[in-house]
């Protein structure tokens, strides 16, 4: 017999598996250290076994990330849908941030995020049409194919970041070659600069840390020859902006 709610129509029927991925996501919101497989399976009462397959999905799907020791929190698919819904993703990056590099530098800048295998703009401050169809219709970006993508790639768990070399096509294997050897340098510095690999244009790119982990990358994107001509200045000022932001992490 069906259950009747208060309004007199059938309730709406409970999902087991919707249930242990809300439960799931709702552990990973409320752990900013992160839930071992463990921990989850012991917090919503259910086998470790039952669960895994779950946990890796949301994994993959970039709903819950996967830090060292194996513990996982919240992911950036999360923040992508509340950008959608009008919310802020990045806390730490605000609109009126992305102006001021704009204003400080003169071109193009946007925030973007990995999702899963893909990036997207999600916010972005520039008079030219493109980026505003970019970031406010959330269309996918090739994370290999820009350098707010070969950021957000160097910050990724070993695992993840393999597992989407290998899902390249072989038009960019190529490109994963040359991230490659930039590689170390990025996760040195946390910065990616003129990496040559998209045909739109050229980027310098830099890391949105909060705690750890890379969460976010902003860029300042132009023709390649402007970005050549004040490639030094434009380090500089990302690195001076960078550590304002990073600034704002520390005092919540």
């Amino acid at each position: 017999m069906s259950q009747i709610g208060a309004g007199g129509e059938p309730a709406r029927p409970r999902h087991r598996t919707v249930d242990r991925i809300a439960s799931i996501l709702e552990l990973a919101a409320r752990s900013p250290k992160g839930q071992t497989l463990s921990d989850i399976a012991r917090s919503i009462d259910a086998p470790v076994s039952s669960i895994q397959g779950l946990v890796s999905g949301l994994v993959s799907a970039g709903y819950l990330d996967e830090a060292a020791g194996k513990r996982y929190t919240l992911g950036a698919a999360t923040y992508l849908l509340n950008r959608i819904a009008g919310r802020e993703q990045v806390s730490s990056v605000s609109s009126a941030d992305l102006v001021d590099l704009r204003d400080a530098t003169g071109l193009t800048s946007v925030l973007a995020i990995a999702v899963g295998h893909s990036g997207f703009y999600v916010d972005y401050a520039s008079s030219d049409p493109r980026y505003a169809y970019l970031a406010e219709n959330y269309v996918r970006r090739s994370l290999i194919r820009t350098s707010a993508g070969w950021v957000l790639l160097a910050g990724m768990d070993r695992r993840d970041l393999w597992s989407y070399l290998a899902s390249l096509c072989d038009a960019e294997r190529v490109l994963a070659d040359r991230f490659l050897v930039a590689l170390p340098e990025i996760q040195r510095t946390g910065l990616c600069v003129a990496p040559g690999v998209s045909d739109a244009g050229e980027g310098i790119a830099i890391a949105v840390r909060e705690g750890d982990r890379v969460v976010a990358a902003v860029g300042v994107i132009a023709t390649p020859s402007a970005i050549a001509q004040r490639r030094e200045d434009l380090v500089r000022t990302l690195r001076v902006h960078g550590q304002k932001w990073a600034s704002e992490v520390r005092r919540f």
